[in-house]
C-alpha cells in the first residue's frame, strides 16, 4: 500500500471546483478488461442487440458481470452509433416515467428508428403500419398531456397545424433534444 492524492471534480449548485485527498491506495495492477472480444461486441451493436442482451450473454459465455451502462460506454467511446434515435420533432416532449413505456410511445420511437433508416423488425414493423392506419382512417394524432394519469390521448388532427402525427404543442418540453 501506498499513500495517494486523490483530486476529484465537483460541483454544487453553480459552483464547482476541485477537491484533494490523502488515501490509501492500492498498487495491484488495474482490474482486467472486462469487453473479452471488442470485435464481437461491435458486431452485437450492429445486430442491434440490446444492452441487457449483452449483459446475459457475457455471463453465459464468458462468466463475467457486466451492466447496461458498461456497454452504453463502450459505444460512445468506439463511436459507434446510438441505440435510440432521437427525434424531437416526433417526441418534443418531457415524459413522466409512468408514461415512458407505453404502446404509443412505444410506435412514435418505431416510427422515429424508420425514419432514420434503422431495420425494423416484422413485428414491430406490423404494428407501426396498423398504427399509422388507424390514425390516417380516424384522421387523428396523438396528444399528450404529462398532467393526466393516461398521458396519451388520440385528438382530432388540427388543419393546417398537425401535419405529423402528433398534436404539436405549444413549445417543446424535451431536455433530450435530437443530437448525440
Amino acid at each position: 500500500m501506498v499513500d495517494v492524492m486523490i483530486i476529484r471534480r465537483f460541483t454544487h449548485g453553480s459552483r464547482s471546483g476541485w477537491l484533494a485527498s490523502r488515501e490509501e491506495g492500492r498498487t495491484d495492477p488495474m482490474p482486467a478488461k472486462k469487453i473479452q472480444n471488442e470485435q464481437e461486441a461491435i458486431r452485437w451493436f450492429e445486430e442491434g442487440r440490446t444492452y441487457q442482451w449483452m449483459v446475459e450473454e457475457y455471463r453465459r459465455k464468458y462468466g463475467v458481470e457486466t451492466v447496461p451502462s458498461l456497454w452504453g460506454n463502450f459505444r460512445r467511446r468506439r463511436g459507434l452509433q446510438r441505440r435510440t434515435i432521437r427525434n424531437d420533432e416526433l417526441i418534443p416532449w418531457l415524459l413522466k416515467d409512468e408514461h415512458r413505456w407505453l404502446f404509443p410511445i412505444q410506435m412514435l420511437r418505431a416510427e422515429a428508428r424508420r425514419r432514420s433508416g434503422k431495420q425494423l423488425r416484422d413485428d414491430e414493423k406490423a404494428k407501426l403500419d396498423a398504427w399509422l392506419r388507424r390514425l390516417a382512417r380516424e384522421n387523428a394524432v396523438l396528444h399528450y398531456d404529462p398532467d393526466t394519469e393516461e398521458g396519451w390521448f388520440y385528438v382530432l388532427r388540427r388543419e393546417g397545424i398537425d401535419t405529423d402525427v402528433i398534436r404539436v404543442p405549444e413549445r417543446k418540453t424535451t431536455t433530450r433534444p435530437a443530437a448525440d
